[in-house]
């Protein structure tokens, strides 16, 4: 019984709940006839039709309610807005009738609650145009653009049968005035949860305004709006003219500029904009649309737009977008900074705002204008070389504004005539001395065919920005090396290290980047200079004269991507004279596989009889080796296999050169043998005054200067005779000693093998291909080494045990040559210095 109760309460409950779901979703629309209101509901775009309008006649997806006609409709689901739009469209003819001037009301009233557009179409003659006055200013937006509440606004002209669409607008804004020739017809989009009994605009009417429409935009205060010309993005109608007026208080200051426009193909006429600047002693002003726009305008002004005849075959497109800054005077506005680029070449100097130009400004950031002249500003300034500026800043916030500058050098005419110039590239006083930063100087750095380019930095020097050794100047330089074909960027440095020279064979382009305001300090100090130099043999090539107190690391270029294929770089390392210098590689291999070619990294002293470390890419990197002299690091590249890349980096320590307790012993003891063979000699002369002992004879002719830098060494491998040695052997001098009455002894002596290596200041050459001394070999024979790591071309004195001189920390290494190479040395070394 009580289950039955139960049952019987919850279908009352149902009951009720569905009549009252129908009388909330019940309309009565009743429209009269004197209102020439017709009312649409239709489906919106793109919905299922899941719900429908049920009138008398049965249900339906679309109703249509004409002037005169009383509907009462029910929709089938609860939400209906979610489906269906209203349009109620009011036809008003202004030419055979009077004008409803005055505001315009929502009307009928008792709308379902669906999104609503309410149509105005008011027909209207050309010889007395239309005004519509908003009572909140409307901001215009671009075409598909929404407004934040949803309630836009779109007006459109009508004259004859052409329709031109004047704008969309948003509340909000600035614009307080339309004023149109002939009919308009103005639509107001409301969504479905809003609830208004008015348009916000009234309908009044004025003389013939002859042009397409006036549009009148109200500033108050600090302000900055957008505006587009009619149908944009579309084009401008032809030989049209409309005109912009804006109101500004006296008191401020309003500047225009363009952001975007294009133009069509004029057959008369030409199009432009006219400026009517009240107190302008050349009114109107008139203005390409490709010029800058006047800026520091004081109080109210006018801007038209004029088309042209266009071309009937290819008609193009007029259109503008532009915007109005309007700001107080600046307190600064009449302070006049010099710029004098009157002894410049080649330069162009650009002040921005900050993030240019990859940033557009937002429309409510306050304006930072740079100008030429009182009325001549914008946002951006390009400055050329060869003449003379004083420019203003308008902007509260000189902390905004960045300076980028670019200079470009060339090579015209004979290498001679290049070489004999040395450029500094450093930044001009007359940029570090105005109130912005400095963003960036770029130097372009062109050299025709077989001239290459060489960087300098004598007395700073440079450092490789790396994880190791990172920048912490003001400043630094990013160089990247450019052909037509390919870019390498060879990395970025900064003052303060041990690269003195740079050489590259390509173009060059050298960008300093500054980082805070240190660098004008610094900047008294740039040292970096270029010069034209003759064609060199590899991609690029380092003089480094590293820190004797630090680790120097060095990397090859282009590291984000790898070297390019089939690139040379070299390395020329000096090695002060009481010092030994480390070399070692941060890796074990270089870490890639090629697919044509080989790659491989060479290591050479600059000396006399220095073996050439040669490692493969398939082999292990050199371990960790002390060397004594001037050196060469070459890294050459092959074609990798996708997606491997090329990137080494090595580094460089030095540690004080320690005399050797054997060799010290060992010259001693050759004294007092010598000693006593003196003594020897001269007893036997006295007793054998008729005898004639055979003697070494000294070559005086013979040079035996170790050569020193390519500059210094005037004669090449072939002309002089560096590579050999004189040594007196002591038994040819004194073998006549040692001889038995019977000459049966015969004094023993070494033999000489010629250095027959690359000499000088060039880097070692990469190998061949067929590298490895082309021994053939069946497939099982094991392969031998790369390279002997000893001194292949000994020189020693006679009858003297060779040792063993250690060349690596972990041993594995040995030179097994003669010790007394360090006597040899260090006499080659002390005539060096003389």
């Amino acid at each position: 019984m009580a289950g039955g109760r139960a049952l019987l309460a919850f279908a009352v409950l149902i009951a009720a709940s569905a009549q009252h779901l129908q009388r909330e979703a019940s309309f009565t629309i009743s429209l009269r006839a004197a209102d020439n209101i017709t009312v649409t509901i239709k489906l919106k775009p793109g919905v299922l039709p899941v719900c429908r309008i049920h009138v008398k006649n049965g249900p339906r997806f679309e109703l249509k309610i004409r002037p005169g006609e009383n509907v009462t409709l029910i929709f089938t689901c609860n939400t209906p807005e979610k489906y269906f739009m209203m349009e109620i469209q009011k036809n008003i003819d202004c030419v055979s009738g009077p004008c409803p001037f005055g505001d315009v009301h929502l009307y009928p009233p008792g709308l379902p609650r669906l999104n609503r557009t309410f149509i105005w179409d008011v027909k209207a003659s050309t010889k007395a145009g239309l005004e519509l006055k908003f009572s909140a200013p409307l901001r215009q937006i671009h075409p598909g653009e929404i407004c934040p509440d949803l309630v836009s606004y779109n007006i459109n002209s009508c004259i004859d049968t052409a329709t031109v669409n004047i704008g969309t607008f948003c509340r909000n804004g600035s614009v307080s005035r339309v004023k149109l020739l002939g009919g308009v017809i103005l639509s107001l989009h409301l969504p479905w949860n809003l609830t208004l009994t008015t348009s916000g605009f009234n309908i009044a009417n004025r003389s013939s305004i002859k042009r397409l429409c006036i549009i009148e935009s109200t500033l108050k205060g600090e302000s900055s709006i957008m505006l587009m010309s009619p149908n944009y993005p579309l084009g401008f109608p032809e030989d049209e003219l409309m005109t912009w007026q804006f109101v500004v208080p006296s008191n401020m200051r309003a500047s225009v500029f363009f952001h975007d426009y294009s133009l069509s193909n004029c057959e008369r006429k030409e199009e432009r904009v006219e400026y009517y600047i009240p107190g302008s002693v050349s009114n109107p002003e008139v203005f390409k649309l490709s010029d800058s726009q006047p800026a520091n305008i004081a109080g109210s002004f006018n801007l038209s737009l004029q088309g042209c005849d266009q071309d009937a075959q290819n008609p193009g497109i007029l259109r503008l977008l532009f915007q109005v800054v309007v700001q107080h005077p600046q307190i600064d506005e009449n302070v006049t900074h010099l710029v004098d680029l009157s002894k410049e070449r080649n330069m162009t100097v650009t002040i921005h705002f900050e993030g240019w130009p990859r940033r557009t400004p937002l429309v409510s950031e306050p304006m930072c204008l740079i100008c030429k002249d009182p009325r001549s500003c914008d946002r951006v300034l390009t400055l050329a070389s060869g003449a003379t500026y004083k420019i203003s800043f308008l902007c509260k916030d000189l902390s905004r504004l960045r300076i980028t500058a670019e200079k470009g050098i060339s090579c015209v005419g004979s290498l001679r005539w290049c070489e004999s110039k040395i450029h500094s590239l450093s930044v001009p006083k007359t940029i570090t001395q105005l109130p912005v930063q400095l963003h960036k100087f770029i130097w372009k750095l062109i050299a025709p065919e077989l001239i290459n380019i060489e960087i300098t930095s004598p007395s700073l020097k440079l450092r490789q920005h790396l994880p190791e050794q990172s920048c912490n100047t003001s400043y630094s330089y990013s160089i990247v090396s450019a052909t037509p074909e390919t870019e390498m960027n060879v990395g970025i440095f900064c003052p303060g290290g041990a690269i003195e020279k740079i050489q590259l064979r390509n173009n060059i382009t050298i960008s300093l980047k500054t980082f805070g305001k240190g660098f004008v300090n610094e900047s008294n100090h740039q040292d970096l200079k270029m010069s034209f130099v003759p064609h060199i043999k590899d991609e690029c090539t380092f003089t480094v004269s590293p820190d004797s107190k630090a680790k120097t690391y060095l990397q090859t270029p282009n590291s984000l991507y790898g070297l390019p294929p089939y690139v040379s770089i070299s390395w020329y390392i000096t090695v002060p004279s009481q010092q030994v210098a480390r070399l070692g590689f941060s890796t074990d291999r270089m870490g890639i596989a090629c697919e044509t070619g080989r790659a491989y990294v060479n290591i050479k002293e600059q000396m006399p009889g220095a073996e050439e470390i040669v490692r493969r890419e398939d082999e292990l990197l050199p371990q960790p080796r002390n060397m004594h002299h001037n050196f060469w690091v070459n890294v050459s590249n092959c074609k990798p296999v996708d997606p491997m890349q090329l990137t080494l980096k090595f580094w460089v320590t030095f540690v004080e050169k320690q005399i050797d307790l054997a060799v010290i012993l060992g010259v001693l003891a050759g004294a007092g043998v010598l000693a006593a063979i003196g003594l020897t000699v001269c007893c036997v002369k006295k007793k054998k005054k008729n005898q004639n002992p055979m003697v070494g004879v000294y070559n005086a002719n013979v040079n035996t200067q170790m050569p020193g830098k390519q500059r210094l060494f005037q004669k090449d491998r072939r002309t002089n005779e560096s590579h050999v040695y004189a040594v007196i052997d002591d038994a040819m001098v004194y073998g006549h000693l040692l001889k038995e009455s019977n000459g049966s002894v015969t004094p023993e002596v070494d033999v000489y093998q010629p250095f027959d290596g690359p000499m000088g200041s060039l880097p070692p050459s990469p190998p061949p291909f067929s590298f490895r001394k082309d021994i053939k070999r069946s497939p099982n024979t094991e392969e031998p080494p790369l390279l002997a790591e000893t001194d292949r071309d000994t020189y020693t004195f006679a009858h003297q045990k060779s040792g063993e001189l250690e060349d690596s920390g972990d041993g594995n290494e040995k030179n097994n040559g003669d010790t007394s190479m360090s006597l040899l040395e260090n006499k080659e070394e002390d005539s060096l210095e003389e």
